[in-house]
């Protein structure tokens, strides 16, 4: 079995790695030559783009038809999410069904009982709680109301709460995504 740069040809090689890709592509397809195979399809493939600095990236999330009338997010980045095609460039809280409600938080540390308390009344069986752009976790006594009712709580950064909103949101669940927008502080 051909090696190239590290890479051991398979047939079945995946890699979800985007930086890997088209080193593993090539090589696939090296292979296949090497093998006496057809090759020509494999470079159909698009080649890969990596991402640009070290910005956070921003997504675009293609809605399912079959889920129209539900809020979905559709996209996010720096500084704003989007639900419904929607943009908001301030902390919301999100359920599958009704109106995208401001969440009235500014700052993670500003977080209290009241900001989670908002997010009990909508009865969810899960609450998403997006942090911004990396994983922070809101103290457990912010969030006591809600697991004394059962109520499961999960911190995620924004990117990776919007997708699992998403996720749950499809599968019928009762689940509020709550995002914080952070804003400069004015002084």
């Amino acid at each position: 079995m051909p090696h190239c740069n590290g890479f051991a040809v398979l047939r079945t090689a995946k890699s979800y790695n985007l930086a890997n890709y088209d080193r593993l592509r090539q090589c696939i397809i090296d292979g296949l030559r090497h093998a006496g195979q057809d090759a020509r399809p494999l470079n159909d493939l698009p080649i890969a783009q990596p991402p640009l600095g070290r910005e956070s990236p921003k997504v675009k999330l293609h809605q399912d038809p079959s889920q129209a009338a539900l809020n979905t997010v559709t996209g996010y980045g720096p500084g704003y999410v989007e639900v419904n095609k929607v943009r908001y460039n301030h902390s919301v809280m999100i359920a599958p069904e009704g109106d995208v409600t401001p969440w009235p938080v500014s700052r993670f540390e500003a977080l209290d009982t009241s900001h989670f308390d908002l997010l009990r009344a909508r009865e969810p069986e899960v609450v998403i709680f997006g942090s911004g752009e990396r994983l922070r976790f809101a103290h457990p006594r912010l969030t006591t109301a809600l697991t004394s009712q059962r109520v499961g709580v999960d911190s995620m950064d924004t990117q990776a709460a919007c997708r699992t909103y998403n996720i749950l949101m499809t599968e019928g669940r009762r689940v509020v995504l709550a995002v914080l927008i952070e804003t400069e502080a004015t002084e």
